[in-house]
């Protein structure tokens, strides 16, 4: 096969694996891994692309998934997590690596390589972090120890199986821990002399605004590739701690404004796991993984069993994580595609050590690189088994504790006006998790007196942004009195809650419904409602015909000056969609927010029967809540229905 086919042909399957694990709501390195082996039998890799080629890819592509992970990484997060971090890049490190050796050592791996198993399986990962947490959404706290620990022990586990590899080629030897000292000191060094320099000219460059916006994601993606070759040119693979270290710095910089560069390696990320696993997958044949099994299988049950939860348990005692929080990381430690690469990486090491061997050391690394042949598909079948039962049983894990949920229903409102207020209470009463972020003291503190929780904050604040708690919640509704505001909050938000599930009011300037007349403010039963499709039209007589598409012509061209584009718009919620001022003046005409059950006795048509100027905004099922909007279908019954509508006396008057 021609490698552009196969290249073609990995990204459209990594693409259409990673939207079918979303659709099913399974982990995405999961399908990948099947589909890489699967892909693999009909095609390798190494005989498409080479091998030099192939690693070389492999390299760079891990290089750059780590300097994205480490630039999303907030110093900020872990003012309160200080020492829990430290402990799981260090404590933890140690005791997982000791005991992984144990296990390799039990299933039969030789002592030698059973340390360097070890060394790579301390690492988790943003890989297959990062896929999980955007399922659970779990608590801020849980989030930021799995985020800190999946991308700065990916670097420590790389360096510490490189001295461990050089441990192993220098042998028993008495300078063997001089030598791995040197390598750690100068791997520290070369990370740190590269970071400063970076660092330094880079913020220089954005801060006198020398590169355009546009060439921002090239420019920092080429200073990755170039730190990370340059470090491992020094040191060999040095560059991934490089590649972290100078992304936690740059990341928190402050004033460098660094977010369009974020989101563009966002899109990377995703487009560069499916295509690692596909391939990394596709190198293991069927043999291979049947001949390991017997090893794979009780060494994978003991990481997940015993390793995790002892580390875990040991590593963070004395701090400030609770027993929750520490039940939780116990069960919560899957590998990626750092483990996957650098197992790869080792394994070819070895073999060509023992090719260009002489002397006392050959027999033992001929002996070790025959191994090391089974250390591959070890690693891999590791990664499959710690994915599948992390991926598939954390999530009920994370709801028994209370830290997360795997079907976020909750609903953030930016504002506190009347309604919002009165909204946030009847989903809470049906026991959807809300939050109300406003500036609003007094409106506040009404809330909170009904149970619902608030933050005193700017929407477009950084805490608001970045910092907000968003266990449990799936949506986004902005309903501030500024469309700007609105509109903008709105797309902040879409990074983390994707864009259907985000809201705000229509616009003031927002193209008119069909149907609707000149008194935008009128009733949700008449000018607000949707016309009916296939009414009657007027006949399109030549003169008549000529002067209705000129005047359209025309009403098209100041459409397209006045309203705002509708890329920088957010759904439009509620049926029928109306502005902020609307909503107001319903609210003072005597309008309230309440929820209605939706039966066979008392269908949808019913309830509109009798409120024909409702505002229709909210359902829940019994399991889950849904934002309305004038394209949802409602049910007609077997729903709670929650809308705005008008006293029960003004409903009676108009009968």
């Amino acid at each position: 096969m021609e490698p552009v086919v196969y290249l073609a042909v990995v990204l459209v399957v990594g693409a259409l694996a990673q939207w079918f694990a979303w659709a099913v709501r399974v982990p995405s390195i999961l399908v990948l891994l099947v589909v890489g082996f699967l892909g693999g039998i009909v095609v390798s890799p190494d005989e498409v692309l080479g091998r030099d080629v192939l690693f070389a890819g492999v390299t760079l592509a891990v290089g750059i998934i780590l300097f994205e992970g480490s630039m999303s990484l907030r110093l900020a997060h872990v003012r309160d997590l200080g020492r829990p971090v430290v402990r799981l890049s260090t404590v933890t490190v140690l005791l997982a690596w000791a005991m992984i050796t144990a296990a390799g050592w039990v299933v039969g791996l030789d002592l030698q390589l059973a340390l360097l198993v070890g060394a790579i399986l301390v690492v988790t990962g943003p890989t297959v972090i990062n896929p999980i947490l955007r399922q659970l959404r779990p608590t801020r706290r849980i989030s930021s120890l799995l985020r800190w620990e999946g991308i700065v022990v990916d670097p420590i586990g790389a360096i510490l199986a490189v001295l461990v590899y050089q441990a192993v080629l220098v042998g028993n030897r008495e300078d063997a821990f001089g030598t791995a000292l040197l390598t750690l000191l100068i791997s520290v060094g070369v990370a740190l002399g590269f970071t400063v320099v970076l660092a330094v000219l880079i913020e220089v460059v954005m801060r006198r605004h020398l590169v355009p916006d546009y060439l921002h994601g090239t420019l920092f993606m080429a200073v990755a590739a170039g730190a990370l070759v340059g470090s491992n040119l020094i040191q060999s693979e040095s560059g991934l701690l490089t590649v972290t270290v100078l992304g936690i710095v740059l990341g928190n910089r402050p004033h460098l404004h660094l977010e369009h560069v974020k989101e563009f390696y966002e899109h990377l990320q995703v487009l560069l796991i499916g295509v690692l696993f596909v391939i990394l997958a596709g190198r293991i044949s069927p043999e291979q993984v049947r001949d390991v099994l017997p090893m794979a299988l009780p060494f994978a049950a003991l990481l997940i069993l015993v390793v995790r939860p002892v580390s875990i348990w040991l590593g963070l005692m004395g701090t400030e994580t609770t027993r929750k929080e520490r039940l939780l990381l116990s069960g919560m430690a899957p590998r990626g595609i750092v483990a996957a690469a650098v197992t790869s990486i080792f394994a070819l090491e070895l073999e060509h050590a023992a090719e260009t061997a002489q002397g006392s050391r050959t027999e033992a690394l001929t002996r070790l690189a025959q191994g090391a042949e089974s250390m591959v598909p070890l690693v891999f079948v590791t990664i499959v088994v710690s994915v599948a039962v992390y991926g598939l049983g954390v999530g009920r894990l994370a709801e028994r504790l209370g830290l997360a949920t795997t079907n976020p229903q909750g609903v953030v409102f930016a504002g506190s006006q009347t309604w919002v207020r009165q909204a946030a209470g009847a989903l809470g009463e049906l026991g959807v998790p809300t939050i109300l972020v406003s500036q609003e003291s007094r409106e506040l503190q009404q809330a909170r007196m009904a149970g619902v929780r608030t933050e005193r904050t700017n929407i477009l604040s950084d805490y608001a942004i970045n910092d907000l708690d968003l266990a449990g919640i799936g949506s986004f509704l902005a309903a501030t009195d500024d469309d700007g505001t609105n509109g903008t909050a709105a797309r902040e938000f879409t990074h983390t809650l994707g864009r259907a599930h985000v809201f705000q009011l229509r616009r003031q300037d927002a193209r008119p419904t069909d149907g609707e007349g000149s008194e935008s403010s009128g009733g949700a039963g008449g000018a607000d409602r949707k016309a009916p499709a296939g009414g009657p039209r007027s006949a399109d007589t030549s003169a008549h015909g000529t002067r209705a598409k000129a005047k359209t012509r025309g009403a098209s061209t100041t459409t397209a000056r006045s309203q705002s584009a509708d890329h920088v718009s957010a759904r439009a919620p509620f049926h029928p969609a109306l502005t902020y001022e609307q909503l107001e003046e319903r609210v003072a005409a005597g309008m309230s927010v309440r929820r209605t059950t939706l039966t066979e006795a008392f269908t949808l048509q019913d309830y509109l029967e009798r409120n024909p100027d409702a505002v229709l905004m909210f359902t829940h099922d019994g399991t889950s809540a849904s934002v309305l909007t004038e394209d949802t279908d409602v049910a007609e019954s077997g729903v709670t229905l929650i809308a705005l509508a008008p006293p029960r006396e003004v409903r009676r008057n108009s009968q």
